[in-house]
């Protein structure tokens, strides 16, 4: 994964891209580059540093002028973080400049092959490669050279490339990794997203796969990476510069947490019937009929967006009374599944961009599959691909774990059971306490906020612990799964997740002192076989917090939460828990925003 950044135009670019790379360095940060042109002089200059965008930021020159240029963050796949590895990669004679986000998968052989002819590689990237290729292309112009290029590969990108012997130009194109374009008036934007273009332009292109842009200051044109033309009319972004900015906040992470209740908020607004008991999803594209023809949902997500399709799918099943499961779709997309026709799949991805989810949907509708999305993005890939779905409106979410978009996606899998429920055999009694509970959540959820100070107290009482343990029953279980991946990712403490009926069969052996657990106990018909789990801990001497809808007598510490409807509590249940994972990393002096080892979008397998 990366962040991608060009521009040609007028203006001085060394200081644009640099600004478009602080706002993709959630996309990757461990080194970076860019790599500029002017109009009288079409030598390539090239600046790259290990390290954040400040180090490369601290190694431009003053006099560093022109007028195009590509720029480059990265996350590493091929070859360690190092001024060598970073982006743009050059030819041998410094005039074919690329940026990539993507893995070539023949990387290997292709190298091979030019070293064979003669070709020294100065990194070990793969990206490497696709320069020289279109460097000892002859072709007659820049787009056949990067098409003759891309011939040859196998994998995935997102490129741009920038030629001396044409400076008028930067040619892009995308195969699994998203390339968005940003039209401006006499000048022109490329990125791999709109949070590096807002600033510019709320006028932009996203490409499709197997598509190709060439950029020039006053125009551009779209084509498929076979030449034939494509049509390409711009939309407006819905976002302002404003919207990625931190707020006055210290982090992205805290201020994307405090954003949940207006967020929720706005995934509700205009969805609800009064009049009917549901809810309006007009994006599905799933008539009454269809969804009554469905027997069964199969929710495809990672990650984060995994565990909200586990919420997901317990909703449907619960509202609905339809069978519904959720799987990992990097783990779906391998083991070739059965594709029943009367299965509703169910895409989800923050980004809309994510490369396990985004293959699995192809595969999918390769195999005559329905395929609705739940995407936060408008019109990314997955939110393209896929035969309708709900966006969660969650807004920008710039730090890389995920927070206000969680939320806001198990918030959007409640519409969605209630718009199937209704339309099958949930009753209008039911559905007006759905609609009750959904319209509550967003006082709910400002209440939880305002007790930060206590669960910042709570974090400080468990900083120390090397492991941590997080279980839950049924609809407590995914609450578990996603507290304890937060915690791991923004602290980098172990932790794992249980159902609390399986502790018995094997991880109370791990219980002692120094091994606290973190239960999920809300109020509903499995409140005593919750408890009893934590008599179980207490009586091996486990340290318990407890995130309940009550005070916890076994428990060492309990955040108090406000009571929903049971099929709506885990929504709330897990923000305290988001707090905990927070203030655990403060307290720790971890990168909030940025932690180790980890980007935002993941686009390459």
């Amino acid at each position: 994964m990366c962040g991608i950044v060009g521009y040609i135009g007028k203006r001085d670019v060394a200081p644009l891209l640099l600004e478009g790379l602080q706002r993709l360095e959630y996309r990757g940060y461990d080194s970076s580059g860019i790599v500029i042109s002017s109009p009288k002089s079409a030598a390539l200059k090239m600046v790259k540093a290990k390290g954040r965008v400040r180090e490369l930021e601290a190694r431009v020159p003053k006099r560093f002028a022109g007028t195009t240029g590509i720029a480059h963050t990265r996350w590493a796949t091929h070859g360690a973080p190092s001024d060598l590895n970073a982006h743009p990669h050059l030819d041998a004679e410094n005039k074919v400049a690329v940026v990539h986000n993507g893995i070539i998968d023949n990387a290997s052989d292709l190298r091979a092959r030019l070293n064979a002819d003669g070709v020294e590689f100065l990194s070990e990237t793969d990206t490497e490669v696709l320069t020289h290729l279109i460097a000892r292309s002859q072709a007659p112009t820049l787009e056949e050279r990067v098409r003759e290029a891309l011939r040859l590969i196998e994998g995935t990108y997102g490129i741009a490339v920038m030629h001396a012997d044409f400076p008028d130009r930067i040619v892009v194109a995308r195969n699994g990794s998203p390339v968005v374009l940003g039209i401006g008036e006499k000048e022109m934007f490329v990125a791999s997203d709109v949070a590096a273009l807002v600033s510019h332009t709320r006028q932009v292109v996203t490409l499709d796969d197997g598509e190709m842009a060439t950029l020039k200051a006053d125009d551009f044109r779209t084509y498929t990476t076979e030449g034939s033309t494509t049509s390409a009319t711009p939309t407006t972004v819905e976002w302002e510069a404003e919207s990625y900015d931190m707020g006055g906040h210290d982090t992205y992470m805290h201020k994307e947490i405090s954003e949940q209740a207006e967020a929720v908020d706005r995934v509700l607004r205009g969805r609800i019937d009064d009049r009917f008991s549901t809810v309006h999803l007009g994006g599905l594209n799933l008539d009454a009929r269809d969804a009554r023809g469905v027997r069964r949902v199969k929710i495809l997500g990672c990650g984060t967006s995994y565990h909200a399709g586990q919420i997901g799918a317990q909703l449907i099943e619960e509202l609905a009374r339809i069978p519904a499961d959720a799987e990992p779709a990097s783990e779906f997309r391998y083991r070739n599944p059965v594709v029943d026709p009367d299965t509703l799949y169910v895409a989800v991805s923050q980004s809309g961009e994510t490369y396990d989810v985004l293959a699995a949907v192809q595969e999918l509708k390769r195999k005559g599959a329905r395929v609705l999305g739940v995407v936060n993005v408008v019109g990314s890939a997955i939110a393209r691909e896929t035969d309708g779905g709900v966006y969660v409106h969650a807004g920008p979410e710039v730090c890389v774990v995920s927070t206000k978009c969680f939320t806001n996606t198990v918030v959007s899998f409640a519409l969605l059971a209630l718009h199937l429920g209704r339309i099958r055999d949930l009753s209008v009694a039911d559905g007006k306490r759905i609609i009750a509970g959904l319209r509550k959540l967003p006082a709910q959820i400002a209440e939880i906020l305002d007790r930060e100070d206590e669960i910042e107290k709570l974090a400080g009482e468990y900083a120390d612990a090397r492991s941590m343990m997080f279980i839950g029953r049924v609809r407590g279980y995914p609450v578990a799964r996603e507290a304890s991946l937060k915690l791991k990712e923004v602290s980098y403490i172990h932790a794992e997740a249980y159902p609390a009926s399986e502790l018995k069969h094997g991880p109370l052996a791990l219980i002692e002192p120094a091994m606290p657990t973190v239960a999920i106990v809300p109020d509903d018909d499995l409140l005593e076989k919750n408890r009893a789990a934590l008599e179980e801990i207490k009586a091996r001497d486990g340290r318990i917090l407890a995130v309940a809808h009550q005070e916890q007598p076994k428990a060492d510490h309990t955040i108090v939460v406000p009571k929903n409807e049971d099929e709506l509590d885990p929504i709330l249940m897990g923000i305290p828990l988001q707090l905990l994972a927070y203030h655990t990393a403060l307290a720790l002096g971890r990168d909030i925003d940025k932690p180790r080892n980890l980007a935002k979008s993941v686009t390459v397998e």
